[in-house]
């Protein structure tokens, strides 16, 4: 047999964690309301979905905006001939100005600093390369996204290094948790070069406050490391408090501005996964000139570059995308969250992403994570949803799990629901012998209670959604 790299033949790309397990056992039984019934939910996949009948409306009082139309076809071929690695201006201008609308007008974005790649994937590994040598090392704080694993490490040879964040304090970053993390690594002999933060966080869907953002600033700041800022979730906060950028933080605070940079994507904010627009934002001349020659690997088409550049220079799209974005994610997550809260799960505080972090503590026969893994084989084989186990995001305390609420509509949410709350009630009947309702009776409890949500909110299944206390207090 004829050797291969070790990259090719070893696991660094962590496909087995049971994140990923997960997937698999999705894309071997996809759920179909009609074709496969009894299928597995994706719950797995942080994907925004609810906007698609918005963005698609403009798509089609636009067709100049694609190149495959009569109205297009006149840009087609500058548009499909040689585009250098710096990304086409349109393009970065109107990107540029998004990230500044997204974080609500209060900083703008210089965009001869926007460096595309293929995706947030992408853009991180790019950062990684441009930041650490192999065996060079990053401070993560728990819990974490799997794929930081892949993105960061696989190919680059960076450690990461977790800083550990608990439940007791709604998993907030501490300076000692810092402290601990940064001492650990040295005791590891490793070198540590940047802190790594998620914020909004994935899986937590929380943000960072401004008072947590300064101290982790001024952390990064004597340890003379970089900070890394992934922001790509920064659009979908739907209740206050309002998002606050690291770019934000570093205008009201002394800081070495080298040390600053950020990782966007339109996969989350704008749904926009399929279409691999990745940012690097770095406040580093170096970092900017080595990323820009190292987007050569993984640029974004041009074809995408003009659809998006299209779409972003129209100011009032962007504006109303961004209100009815937050509008639907808000009404999902209230929904979401109350259907649950009535069959007694609860879930980690949350006002931003695409999911929530589900708290099953207690159905774990015990505190272990052996114990949580046996109960994640349950929600995968029996009860057929894909939710992430707590343990793949590294979170040291079992029994929390990642659920994504925006990447399937109304019906299948309801078909999903229906399994949790017959779950649940197995669960209850295991625990205090009583009489199961059936199946029936719990698809008319889930549809009563759908419908008292709507008449609590002045609503019927065609009239206006709520609107978020985020939008109504700036409108």
């Amino acid at each position: 047999m004829v050797a291969i790299s070790k990259i090719a033949t070893g696991n660094g790309h962590g496909e087995d964690s049971p994140y990923f397990d997960g997937w698999k056992a999705y894309e071997t039984n996809p759920f179909h309301p009609i074709d496969r019934p009894d299928g597995v939910i994706q719950m797995g996949l942080a994907e925004n979905q609810l906007c698609f009948n918005f963005i698609e409306k403009w798509v089609m009082e636009h067709p100049e905006a694609s190149l495959c139309s009569a109205e297009g076809v006149n840009k087609f071929k500058e548009t499909a001939l040689f585009q250098d690695y710096h990304g086409m201006p349109e393009f970065r201008e109107a990107v540029a100005k998004f990230m500044g609308k997204v974080r609500g007008g209060r900083v703008k974005f210089d965009p001869d600093r926007i460096v595309m790649s293929g995706g947030a994937t992408g853009a991180h590994e790019m950062v990684a390369f441009c930041l650490a040598d192999p065996g060079e090392a990053f401070l993560v704080p728990t819990p974490y996204y799997p794929g930081f694993d892949r993105d960061l490490r696989w190919r680059t040879g960076v450690e990461l290094v977790p800083v550990v964040c608990e439940s007791s304090n709604n998993f907030k970053i501490t300076r000692a948790a810092l402290e601990a993390a940064y001492e650990k690594a040295k005791e590891a002999n490793l070198r540590v070069k940047g802190l790594l933060i998620t914020n909004p966080s994935n899986p937590l869907g929380t943000i960072l406050d401004r008072d947590t953002l300064k101290g982790i600033v001024k952390f990064i700041n004597e340890k003379n490391i970089h900070l890394i800022g992934d922001e790509i979730y920064a659009a979908t906060v739907f209740m206050e408090p309002e998002f606050v950028s690291i770019s934000e933080i570093i205008e009201e605070v002394e800081c070495n501005r080298d040390l600053i940079h950020i990782v966007y994507s339109l996969s989350k904010d704008m749904g926009f996964p399929g279409f691999r627009v990745g940012i690097v934002y770095s406040y580093n001349d170096a970092v900017v000139s080595c990323a820009r020659k190292m987007s050569s690997f993984g640029l974004v088409s041009s074809q995408t570059q003009h659809l998006i550049a299209t779409m972003l220079s129209d100011d009032d799209f962007v504006d109303s995308f961004i209100v009815e974005s937050k509008e639907q994610l808000f009404k999902r997550h209230e929904y979401f969250t109350l259907s649950l809260s009535e069959v007694g799960i609860g879930s980690l505080k949350s006002n931003a992403g695409l999911f929530i972090w589900m708290d099953l503590r207690k159905l774990l026969k015990e505190k272990t994570l052996d114990a949580e893994m046996d109960l994640w084989r349950v929600i995968i084989n029996e009860v057929k949803l894909n939710v992430s186990p707590g343990s793949s995001f590294h979170c040291d305390e079992p029994g929390w799990f990642r659920v994504c609420f925006a990447n399937m509509d109304v019906n299948t949410m309801e078909v999903a629901l229906l399994r949790i709350t017959t779950f649940m009630h197995k669960h209850n009947e295991a625990m205090v012998p009583r009489k199961l309702c059936r199946r029936a009776s719990l698809k008319l409890s889930l549809s009563r209670r759908r419908d008292d949500f709507m008449s609590q909110n002045m609503m019927s299944p065609h009239s206006p959604i709520p609107q978020s206390p985020l939008v109504r207090a700036r409108t």
